[in-house]
């Protein structure tokens, strides 16, 4: 998710720049600038305004605001860390999380689909996404790939079963079954001896570059572009962060505290930003991983870094052959948990169902930094509404007890002589005042003029 709103952000402004989103390169004009040829933009754009290199091209700005768009966004959180400011993740409540999530997974899904099946169609931007995408999927869907079709379907119906039988079976396995790893291994070699790229013009990934790019201070003026933009992603990176956090200091009994967990997120986002990382943040599936697995230090994390390194700088060019659907086919299997939340609505409580049908519209069908504040906002008018106009009942004691229930839900209740008690099911306030005195006066049948006279 948080690689979605980098990317949203990164292509936005490519496009803004004159770079053509569906060119891997463009060419370039005597003085260093950047020529589009694409019939649909033709516009050019000097590198040089923006404070880079004449030779730096469009892999080298959106690396450029996507470093600067992490650094920004690290600063929020260290300074929102500053000032206390952890308790905002109160705010953010489950169903707005889960629909949230479930919205930006279909729009992940979305994105995917025309590699799944190898099509080519105009990356679409902006607030629609996923409907226009939708759209030229099924304009385009007679020039799919039957071999890419073909191994789009092997490769899900092999992942979903072995992520299924792991699931059932995973308190008798001792570690979690490498589906993925083995399915790339294998249709990577399945790709280059079979020529899938040259017989069938299946879409492979390509030369994969090793090694790494010198460390560099982040653009000053990339980070005005972005400040905006950094904020909901800062905010996003700490809650889910802090959400997992909770859950799994629940789970082994420790205490975490909000504040000093957005300071390391910060950090974690300002420092990687000098060698152009994008932001970061807590990943649910390399958190289960890790606990099933017995791992409780910081360590864990020097191997798992370590067998990063060892791809970037030897293994990476293996990967040549390997087809594009493959890949798609890993990131929609991954979904499966934000997509069970569908399954979820008809146990939810009508207005959480309600907070979470609107957060997750407005993530997938508007965009997701919008979907994230329209569900906040909404989950708050919820509350203003129930404490607002909230339940009322006069109770009366049940029989031979000390408990007292809604004499209109329960029969045989009893109550004393002149004596009412009302139940306001919310905290009193200046918002409510007028509703309390109405339906205490209804409800009691007294009359406040007769009363005062």
């Amino acid at each position: 998710l948080i690689s979605l709103m980098v990317g949203q952000v990164v292509d936005r402004e490519l496009l803004l720049a004159g770079f053509d989103l569906n060119d891997d390169a463009l060419p370039a004009f005597d003085d260093g600038s950047l020529q589009n040829d694409s019939p649909s933009n033709t516009t050019a754009f000097n590198l040089t305004i923006a404070g880079l290199n004449a030779e730096c091209g469009k892999e080298c700005y959106a690396i450029g605001i996507a470093t600067a768009l992490t650094f920004v966004a690290g600063v929020y959180q260290v300074l929102m860390g500053i000032f206390r400011l952890g308790f905002v993740s109160m705010y953010l409540s489950e169903s707005v999380l889960d629909g949230f999530a479930t919205g930006a997974s279909l729009t992940i899904l979305t994105a995917q689909v025309k590699y799944l099946i190898g099509i080519k169609i105009p990356r679409s931007q902006g607030h629609g996404m996923l409907v226009i995408t939708w759209i030229n999927i099924f304009r385009n869907i007679s020039q799919a790939n039957l071999c890419d079709v073909i191994t789009s379907s092997i490769c899900i119906v092999v992942l979903v079963t072995a992520k299924e039988l792991g699931e059932r079976y995973k308190h008798k396995l001792k570690f979690p079954l490498p589906t993925e790893l083995v399915v790339i291994v294998v249709a990577t070699l399945v790709s280059y001896y079979g020529k899938l790229n040259e017989v069938y013009e299946s879409s492979v990934s390509g030369a994969i570059p090793t090694g790494f790019i010198p460390p560099k201070v982040p653009q000053f003026n990339f980070m005005l572009r972005v400040a905006v933009d950094a904020l909901p992603l800062a905010i996003v990176s700490f809650v889910f962060t802090i959400s997992l956090s909770e859950m799994f200091a629940k789970k082994y009994a420790y205490a975490i505290r909000a504040n000093q967990e957005m300071f390391a997120v910060g950090f974690c986002n300002i420092i990687p930003s000098f060698f152009h990382s994008f932001a970061t943040s807590a990943a649910l599936a390399k958190t289960l991983v890790k606990t099933s697995t017995g791992c409780q230090t910081q360590v864990s994390g020097v191997i798992s870094a370590m067998v990063v390194l060892l791809v970037l700088l030897f293994l990476a060019p293996l990967f040549y052959s390997l087809q594009k659907c493959v890949l798609a086919c890993i990131i929609i299997v991954s979904l499966r948990g934000a997509l069970r939340k569908f399954r979820d609505v008809p146990a939810r409580y009508h207005v959480d169902t309600l907070v979470w049908v609107v957060t997750m519209s407005a993530s997938a069908l508007v965009s997701t930094e919008i979907g994230l504040l329209v569900g906040i906002v909404f989950s708050m008018l919820c509350i203003v509404v129930r404490t607002q106009w909230p339940r009322t009942a006069l109770l009366g004691q049940i029989q031979d007890t000390n408990f007292y229930e809604d004499d209109l839900e329960y029969e045989n209740l009893s109550t004393v002589p002149k004596v009412k008690v009302f139940r306001f099911e919310a905290p009193l306030y200046y918002a409510n005042r007028n509703y309390f005195l109405k339906s205490l006066y209804g409800l009691t049948n007294l009359d406040p003029n007769l009363e005062a006279a």
